[in-house]
């Protein structure tokens, strides 16, 4: 524990003066405010008290200590130098100040003092015309989000998964942002699983198209087993929406299930219904996986048996004309005594006998199926 207050001090300068001193200062040199800072409000009793979003971020906290409510601070992809004074003004923990600016994290809930650190990983549907070997199916992106007492900051990784349609949704309900900071951590949890709902929609539509191709009856143009590419890509991109689903139902859990001081009880059971969500998606994706496995297994042992098939009828034509060339090769040997050279009629009759013995061969071939 000592080591975590050492390490906190680090980044926490000292800044905590009265509210009168809060209120004079220069904002220019505001080391919290940042370019990275895409929207800044402070919410009381549910309304936002601030419309033009002019506020930098220890303007927010300081009206929230005076006069109370909460700061909600919007960052996206923030640099050290940028987040240094939201970190230091807010009390961030190094190590989670650490994980949102350089993300690639694994989706997860930790707890720093008073504060919670969560991480979620955010999945878009690309759009594609035809699904090839090297389309990209979904797009990931992260959104962290810091819930303390009296504020949220959520950093954004990613160009897609913009939260300020979320934020306005949340602005026109003030009876669920007055609960506060648990309000809108609970509002970004459902807003990224209903994403994942929608995508499992049109992965599943993508999947159903690749099944359909490998089973039907007709015979493509491209070559046999041209569908391993596409269904191997297919499986690629849902073993990354995988990664994203299944390590976020325990922290959904966690959040429903175990009472936390930074977390409303009214919309902790709000969190039972989006872990309820989550755990249908993640049974789809891992349905999708085997799905797709049972897929690419039955496309291989197509193409095995469409190239055994080949095989036969290369068989079935090197017997049939293994015939002429065994007859031409023995009366291509230069023997003064062999049976019918002198007959006239030896040249058709050889003909003849070829093609009854070849027709033969290819009936009886034809009739067990080899050609």
């Amino acid at each position: 524990m000592s080591m975590i207050r050492d390490l906190r001090a680090a980044v926490r300068p000292s800044l905590r003066k009265n509210s009168t001193a809060y209120s004079t200062y220069d904002t220019t040199r505001d080391p919290s405010a940042s370019s990275a800072v895409v929207d800044c409000a402070v919410y009381r009793n549910g309304r936002r008290l601030d419309a033009d979003g002019s506020l930098t971020p220890r303007q927010a906290m300081c009206r929230v200590r005076e006069d109370g409510g909460f700061a909600w601070i919007g960052l996206h992809e923030p640099t050290e130098q940028e987040f240094a004074g939201i970190a230091a003004e807010f009390g961030l923990h190094p190590l989670a100040v650490e994980d949102a600016v350089h993300a690639h994290q694994r989706p997860k809930l930790e707890r720093y003092d008073d504060t919670l650190f969560t991480v979620f990983k955010t999945i878009h549907y690309v759009e594609h015309a035809e699904l090839t070997a090297t389309s990209e199916v979904v797009e990931t992106g992260e959104v962290m989000v810091f819930t303390g007492r009296d504020f949220v900051i959520t950093v954004r990784h990613g160009g897609k998964g913009s939260l300020r349609a979320l934020r306005h949704t949340l602005q026109k309900d003030s009876e669920l942002l007055a609960k506060g900071p648990s309000a809108v951590l609970h509002a970004i949890a459902d807003h990224v699983v209903d994403g994942y709902i929608a995508v499992a929609e049109a992965v599943q539509d993508d999947i159903d198209e690749v099944e359909i191709d490998v089973f039907s009856a007709p015979a493509k143009s491209g070559p046999r087993g041209s569908d391993a590419g596409r269904i191997y890509q297919l499986k690629r991109e849902v073993l990354e929406f995988k990664r994203a689903v299944s390590p976020l139902l325990r922290p959904m859990q966690l959040l429903s299930e175990r009472p936390m001081r930074l977390i409303d009880p009214d919309i902790q059971k709000y969190f039972r219904d989006v872990a309820d969500h989550l755990a249908r998606v993640q049974e789809e994706v891992i349905g999708f996986d085997e799905l797709l496995n049972s897929i690419l297994q039955a496309n291989l042992a197509q193409a095995t048996v469409a190239q055994n098939e080949d095989m036969r009828k290369i068989t079935s034509w090197a017997a049939i004309i293994a015939v002429p060339t065994a007859v031409c090769g023995i009366y291509g040997m230069n023997f003064d005594h062999m049976p019918e050279l002198q007959w006239e009629y030896g040249y058709p009759a050889v003909l003849t006998g070829i093609a009854v013995v070849c027709f033969t061969i290819h009936r009886t071939l034809k009739r067990n199926g080899w050609l």
